[in-house]
């Protein structure tokens, strides 16, 4: 099977953006693309400083690209030939040409998309995504800050060119600063006229900014933090550095008091100051990848409060930064590397089973009525159940027609391309992934079989998980196996397969440890469904659970970890960084040791530990 890869999206653009200042005034002037006709806007800018310096995270994110890159050792090799050492002319130049071309082959493969602005009656919001696909941000600004704003309504892309950044740090807030988007912006006298850019986009890039404001719509837990809680989360990350794992970021939340966060591994409590949770469960939630938080140092200055969404184990996290007539919303994925980990979360965010004609509709009523909650948008669906307006709801911003805004709570109409994205092309990663969701049996013909044969909870350590795969087309049975680190993380991973016998992981999961990675991720779900009734529990044979309680006075947190196996119940308790204890009890029947084990649980949320479960990837 072979499908192509990128998605071609032609640009005409009248001239280049570019920031024209003199003494007395600065002028921003956008270059917006023209084949959406008529859009942009115009108007001086109240608060410059503000101004200048949610552009400038914007474009910090936009630019943002935290993969590992290999160091250049050229100028060792250099070194050596001087010292008459063993390293030849021939050396250096071959090292030099192979990284000449995995360079050049490496900037044409991230081609990214420019970004969307977006001028709507209320606003003008602009939504960009990191180069190495784990950050999106949607800067909004409200229509205050513009004075005499003229605004023709529209979604666009806007040019950004590499000293556009640097331009716009370079404005001073004591002169006037006048800001003017528009898709016939002059172009300078002595500038060529601008031909039309083909860029191919990479499906995988699109996926992911797709991803990102999919999973804006799902249910999320929220928590209110202070300005000041930020400036002590961004100042314990730029003064520590963790060499070895976990390096996750914990939310620990519990109606009524404020939250905490929690830096691994030197579990370094932050307490907040910006409200008690509003939630009705207590959670303990972990996310991971946290440097990129640094993108929001600069934005300091102007928060005003700062709200945080966590969506659950995997799924992207929120940060929405209000600075009153501007707010930046900052979208997370769950790893910083788009690793096959993520395939798991994706597949969750796939809208199942909408209803003909119900997303046409209600996309329509949007463009119609403008930007609207969720609850009207049901009560106007003709009868339709709230979960199928959702999913209809989520299938558009998959689809890049639909945008939620998380600031006001509303679901936008915007048009991300000219020509809306089928989301069957973005719906797999790889070759390798459709093939995983055929043999999980997704509606593909030949269909496989996907058995998870054992799950085996490595205490501190992760989940190791064996599988059976009955490959049809392949007329035999694959058994892989892989273990997640408390991270996420890959390790041990193994398969009989020619792919993994060829390459091993270097190249990639086969699509064995996918399709297993993909039950193991379903039935994790149907299973914390089916435990919260009487029938479901009886079907549970084999689990662990987490649960932690931190004490008021010391701070210290304690930690109990209960499993169930077959006849055995084991319990371990202690504090988190300390040594811990363990208990070992043997039941006649498997459902006398299910009856002590759901008791045990009960009783230590009785005495206010917290499922820590959930927290868990």
């Amino acid at each position: 099977m072979t499908t192509a890869t990128r998605h071609p999206v032609e640009l005409r653009y009248a001239t280049t953006s570019d920031v024209e200042s003199t003494p007395d005034a600065s002028r921003v002037l956008l270059s917006l693309e023209g084949s959406r006709g008529t859009v942009g806007v115009r108007g001086k800018v109240k608060a410059p400083a503000l101004f200048r310096d949610a552009l400038a995270a914007a474009f910090g994110v936009l630019s943002s690209d935290l993969r590992y890159r290999g160091k250049d050792r050229t100028a060792y090799l250099a070194y050596l030939m001087k010292q008459g050492k063993r390293a030849t002319a021939a050396i250096w130049e071959a090292q030099k040409a192979f990284l000449d071309n995995a360079l050049d082959g490496e900037e044409k493969q991230d081609t990214v998309l420019d970004p969307v602005l977006t001028v709507d009656p209320d606003s003008v919001s602009l939504e960009v995504f990191s180069r190495d696909e784990s950050a999106y941000a949607r800067l909004s600004f409200d229509n205050t800050l513009l004075e005499g704003r003229e605004a023709a309504h529209g979604s666009t892309f806007l040019d950004v060119p590499a000293d556009l950044p640097a331009r716009v740090d370079r404005l001073r807030p004591y002169l006037p600063v006048s800001l003017e988007a528009h898709v016939a912006l002059p172009a300078k006298p002595s500038q060529p006229a601008r031909e039309a850019r083909n860029v191919e986009v990479p499906h995988a890039w699109l996926r992911g900014f797709l991803q990102v404001q999919s999973a804006a719509t799902l249910p999320a837990s929220t928590c209110e933090l202070a300005p000041i809680d930020l400036y002590n989360l961004l100042f314990a990350l730029r003064t520590r550095k963790s060499k070895k794992a976990p390096r996750a970021l914990r939310f620990e939340l519990i109606p009524g008091a404020a939250p905490r966060l929690v830096l691994e591994p030197w579990e370094l409590v932050l307490e907040c100051h910006g409200g008690t949770y509003t939630g009705t469960t207590p959670a303990v939630v972990r996310t991971f990848g946290r440097q990129r938080l640094m993108a929001l140092a600069r934005l300091l200055p102007h928060a005003k409060s700062v709200r945080v969404q966590l969506m659950g184990p995997g799924l992207p996290v929120f940060w929405v930064i209000d600075m009153g007539e501007a707010t930046l919303t900052l979208g997370l994925t769950g790893w910083t590397e788009s690793g096959w980990s993520s395939a798991a979360a994706f597949d969750v965010l796939m809208p199942r089973a909408v209803p003909d004609g119900l997303a046409q509709k209600l996309r329509e009523r949007l463009r119609a009525d403008g930007p609207l909650p969720f609850d009207t948008l049901v009560a106007g669906a003709g009868g339709a159940t709230r979960e199928s307006v959702r999913a209809a709801l989520q299938l558009e911003c998959l689809r890049g027609r639909v945008l939620f805004d998380l600031v006001k709570g509303q679901y936008r109409p915007r048009e991300l391309m000219a020509t809306p994205v089928d989301e069957s092309v973005i719906r797999f990663g790889s070759e390798r992934e459709a093939r995983a969701h055929r043999l999980l049996g997704d509606g593909a013909p030949g269909a496989g079989e996907v058995k998870l044969t054992k799950v085996h909870d490595l205490a501190g350590e992760g989940t190791r998980i064996h599988g059976e795969v009955v490959d049809r087309e392949a007329v035999r049975s694959f058994f892989p196996s892989f273990t997640l680190d408390s991270e996420g993380r890959v390790r041990d991973a193994s398969c009989g397969c020619p792919h993994f016998r060829r390459s091993g992981m270097r190249e990639g999961p086969c699509e064995h440890q996918l399709a297993l990675r993909l039950a193991w991720s379903r039935r994790r779900a149907e299973e914390e469904a089916l435990r919260q009734t009487p029938e479901g529990r009886k079907l549970i044979r084999a689990e662990t659970r987490s649960y932690v309680r931190r004490d008021a006075q010391s701070g210290q947190e304690l930690v109990y970890r209960v499993s169930l196996d077959g006849q055995l119940v084991s319990v371990e308790w202690g504090p988190r960084t300390g040594a811990a204890r363990h208990q070992r009890l043997w039941f006649d029947s498997d459902a006398e040791a299910r009856a002590a084990y759901f008791t045990r649980l009960e009783k230590l949320s009785a005495e206010g530990y917290i499922d820590a479960a959930a927290s868990l990837v």
